[in-house]
């Protein structure tokens, strides 16, 4: 691979993973005082808008031309279910406890794809994959006395992104790029607008107003990037760098929250971690022996 490409995917991937912090602490701010509904109408409203902003001067009314928009609905909706368990978690979850519960989606998704893909998976990636799913519960703790019942909208969450990636890859190369990046946005408006009329508060205040177009941008741009960072760059080399999501989740949570990871949580992070990067350099591996 040339370096220069690697290097390119690596920003883009570094720039989404920054952004997602920022969107998360908005969207937990906007919690509590505001419904799921409406901030995940402006959220996506917002989103939606920047994306026409964007690609309309380039392509004009071409973008919206696909030859498989029930397959590009489906993947909108698994989208917008994620982001909806997501958003309904963090009114009740630490920010970190949220994304280190998050990162079993490169779990789920290896598991999925035997059976949707045909895709094989040996015991070491399985065993990974077991591993993994113990790191998650290290932090969920079912049963225990800091168990809240909201991580489960994680990792209903992590199951929905992982279909929404499957889809991801069953459409690439079917539609532009420009045309599947709006469409990930275009199906979640339409929806929200059309529930959000019934829970709409008035914005108290112009700090909330700003917060409310700052998830649109957030989401927006970080979706926007990690499509970036995958054009530039091999899976197996902008992979590592998702999980430096959690360093910003750690920082705004504890300075804008007041909330600091327990020691159960480190190592249950820790588990999800090492396994998910495990996975990647499995499927790398084995992805150049074919190739050779």
């Amino acid at each position: 691979m040339n370096a220069n490409n690697a290097a390119r995917g690596i920003a883009f991937m570094c720039l989404a993973v920054g952004i997602f912090p920022f969107l998360n602490a908005s969207v937990k701010i906007l919690g509590e005082s505001y419904s799921v509904q409406q901030v995940l109408w402006l959220r996506y409203l917002g989103h939606f808008v920047l994306m026409l902003v964007i690609f309309l001067p380039f392509y004009g009314g071409k973008v919206f031309r696909t030859k498989h928009l029930g397959a590009q609905l489906v993947r909108s909706l698994l989208l917008l279910g994620s982001t909806a368990c997501y958003i309904t978690a963090l009114n009740y979850l630490p920010l970190t406890t949220a994304a280190s519960i998050s990162f079993t989606s490169p779990f789920i998704v290896t598991a999925l794809s035997v059976p949707l893909l045909g895709e094989k998976v040996g015991p070491r990636r399985w065993t990974a994959i077991g591993i993994g799913f113990i790191g998650a519960l290290i932090i969920i703790r079912p049963g225990g006395a800091a168990f809240h019942g909201a991580e489960l909208f994680v990792v209903a969450s992590a199951t929905f992104y992982s279909f929404y990636q499957i889809m991801t890859r069953r459409l690439a190369g079917r539609d532009s790029t420009a045309t599947t990046i709006l469409y990930t946005s275009v199906f979640g408006a339409i929806l929200t607008t059309m529930v959000a009329p019934f829970y709409w508060q008035m914005p108290s205040a112009e700090v909330d107003w700003l917060l409310f177009a700052a998830t649109g941008v957030f989401g927006g741009l970080g979706h926007l990037f990690v499509v970036k960072a995958f054009q530039w760059a091999e899976v197996s080399v902008i992979s590592p760098f998702v999980y430096l999501q959690l360093v910003g989740a750690v920082i705004l949570g504890f300075f804008i929250f007041g909330e600091f990871p327990d020691l159960w949580t480190w190592v249950g992070s820790a588990v999800i971690v090492s396994c998910g990067a495990y996975i990647t350099y499995r499927e790398t591996v084995l992805s150049h022996r074919a190739g050779t």
